[in-house]
């Protein structure tokens, strides 16, 4: 007889296991020579060792379903124990990832799906267009999708802090808690795409990173996802600060919305400045979104015209 102690890593262990361990129990029926016991964050389980080495490879298979869908159903468990495959979702090949609760997360427009097809050709993708238009929420999906796949180690989030002036440490709190008010849209969209136990985990151990651009200069980023949202609100001088940070293995997404740039009148966006600059560099890639990609309430769209009609009839009088 042997013992395997068997991790769950970053899994929600209700959604795994089951309320009140059910999922558990199709496990133990299903291998019914092992003792299987669940303690935290691992599986033991203790017996012969041919049947041992067969419940840890169903197990991992288990977790990889998981991982990949955000959910694992009774009739999966019992699938993946029984032919070794669960059966995939009949999804097009347009899916980025699932979310929470198995939620297929796509590029809805075509613009989003052009996002979706350039960011494999490309190691930095300028994504600019109107609010509601899908470019962070993309974004994040695509940071999300690298982190399950193992292509980076980590995921950062940034996000200039304009109405502070860029001088947190004149707020309370710590980095987080200062810089958070500023990135609460990028958490939105992390928590439709990580359960919530997982994403705490992340936070925690460093896999998901706050970096405040005041925090940014010296840095070297490797093996990252790094998305700086709103970008229309950095000075040329915190642009091109954060675009050298950029190291190995990493991949970089800025967005923003030249329209809407908060700045003191004296100050020219680093946004704009570093679009016609690097324009026709090999690697780097613009996508211009349009009000027709806004996915927000139809009103959305509405709005925005309105304004785009005002403003230029006021740069024409």
């Amino acid at each position: 007889m042997i013992e395997k102690l068997i991790y769950l890593e970053s899994v929600d262990l209700i959604e795994f296991l089951g309320v009140k361990n059910v999922k558990l129990e199709i496990l133990r029926n299903k291998f019914p020579k092992l003792r299987i016991v669940a303690r935290g964050d691992w599986l033991k389980a203790m017996g012969d060792a041919e049947e041992v080495a067969a419940f840890e490879e169903k197990v991992h298979l288990l977790i990889d379903h998981y991982n990949e869908y955000n959910v694992l159903s009774e009739h999966s468990i019992v699938e993946i124990i029984d032919s070794g495959i669960a059966g995939k979702k009949k999804e097009v090949d347009d899916v980025i990832l699932y979310g929470v609760n198995g939620k297929p997360i796509r590029g809805r427009t075509p613009n989003q799906q052009l996002f979706v097809k350039e960011y494999d050709k490309n190691d930095l993708i300028l994504a600019i267009g109107p609010a509601g238009s899908g470019k962070t929420y993309t974004a994040i999906a695509l940071a999300v999708r690298a982190l399950k796949r193992r292509e980076v180690r980590r995921i950062i989030l940034s996000r200039p802090a304009v109405e502070a002036g860029e001088k947190l440490g004149f707020l309370p709190g710590d980095m987080k808690e200062k810089i958070d008010p500023y990135l609460q849209p990028l958490y939105d969209a992390l928590q439709d795409m990580i359960p919530s136990a997982k994403l705490k985990d992340y936070m925690e151990n460093g896999t998901i990173q706050i970096a405040p651009l005041a925090y940014m200069r010296g840095r070297t980023l490797n093996e990252a996802f790094v998305i700086l949202d709103e970008a229309q609100n950095t000075t040329a001088n915190q642009i091109k600060m954060f675009l050298t940070r950029m190291g190995q293995s990493t991949k970089y997404v800025v967005t923003g919305d030249i329209t809407q740039i908060d700045l003191p009148k004296t100050s020219m966006s680093g946004l704009v400045q570093a679009m016609k600059i690097l324009k026709n560099v090999k690697g780097i890639k613009t996508i211009q979104f349009t009000v027709k990609d806004i996915v927000r309430h139809p009103l959305v769209q509405r709005i925005v015209e309105a304004y785009d009609k005002h403003w230029q009839k006021t740069l024409e009088e």
